[in-house]
């Protein structure tokens, strides 16, 4: 039996399968992942990007912040590629019950995903540091220098998690909730080294752990199946039925 069709039997047998992915999921659509030899911390900046993209940095250098943003972190002409739009078709079929997702792309609801647990936040929702009023990311990316609210002139802050911040509770909570109930785990493009977003899949204690990754985790010795393919391509290999 093939990886592929390993995979398709778990996915057969299942009733609640829980997707946790990284930036591996939309490398696929064109949206740099972090750590790769391409990635994002492996470019040259003047500040490193974990530096850039800080709440100190924001609150400290909001100008540089959001130049650094604007240009690599709001990727508005991004399309779901085969990985979310499989997801989403799975949920349709009453299969999958959740996504949990570290990126911050939006790319799994735009695919048809429902029910999304944002661990890192979206850039499609932003916010007034001030009086709270909510703004758009074609707002961000059009605003010229750093975005202000048009409501008291504050300045509006992407509702995504920087480095010294914490994750937001209710969102963890949904997280641990659904992998706690999942009989099959399903872990894509991630290398699970960022934490503690990394830790949630402890709380997994159903029947299959699957991992679809290009590289090797830290993970893959408890895994049922381990899958060293690129997430689209993978999900590209099975059908809907």
């Amino acid at each position: 039996m093939t990886e592929i069709e390993k995979l398709k039997s778990i996915i057969h047998s299942s009733e609640r399968i829980v997707f946790f992915g990284g930036a591996g999921v939309s490398t696929e659509s064109g949206i740099p992942d972090y750590r790769s030899v391409d990635g994002l911390y492996n470019q040259k900046y003047k500040y490193p990007p974990e530096i850039m993209l800080s709440h100190s940095f924001f609150v400290e250098n909001t100008e540089e912040f959001y130049d650094f943003y604007k240009n690599k972190m709001i990727c508005l002409e991004a399309m779901p590629n085969y990985a979310h739009i499989f997801l989403a078709e799975l949920e349709k079929q009453g299969k999958l019950t959740a996504v949990i997702t570290q990126n911050i792309d939006g790319l799994h609801q735009k695919a048809g995903s429902q029910r999304v647990f944002e661990l890192h936040g979206s850039v499609h929702r932003n916010f007034c540091t001030k009086c709270g009023a909510a703004y758009s990311a074609e707002f961000i990316k059009n605003s010229v220098g750093v975005p202000l609210c048009e409501k008291c002139g504050n300045v509006v802050k992407p509702d995504v998690v920087l480095y010294e911040e914490q994750l937001d509770g209710e969102t963890v909570s949904g997280a641990v909730h659904a992998i706690e109930q999942a009989d099959t785990l399903i872990i894509g493009g991630t290398s699970l080294a960022v934490y503690p977003a990394a830790g949630l899949i402890d709380y997994f204690h159903g029947k299959n752990l699957v991992l679809i990754n290009k590289s090797p985790t830290n993970r893959d010795n408890l895994a049922d199946l381990v899958i060293r393919e690129p997430i689209g391509e993978t999900f590209r290999g099975l059908s809907f039925k």
